[in-house]
């Protein structure tokens, strides 16, 4: 008999510190970043400009972002 509350016991303490593993409390956060087409045409020319792209790469990119 007091094996087996000692178990039973022993279970409903072992559930109720598992159940309390859930969250936490921790504090998410998202956030979304949009960039106009303007700016990423700007930001393409300075990638040309600095020599950080060929004309061929800011062409194509270009004509990527204009379609969309």
């Amino acid at each position: 008999m007091v094996k087996t509350l000692l178990i039973a016991g022993t279970l409903g303490v072992s559930t109720l510190m598992l159940a309390g593993c859930g969250g936490g409390g921790a504090k998410t956060e998202n956030t979304v970043t949009t960039t106009t087409t303007g700016q990423e045409l700007t930001d393409l020319q300075k990638a040309l400009d600095s020599g950080a792209i060929t004309q061929e790469e800011f062409d194509k990119k270009k004509k990527e972002i204009l379609k969309s």
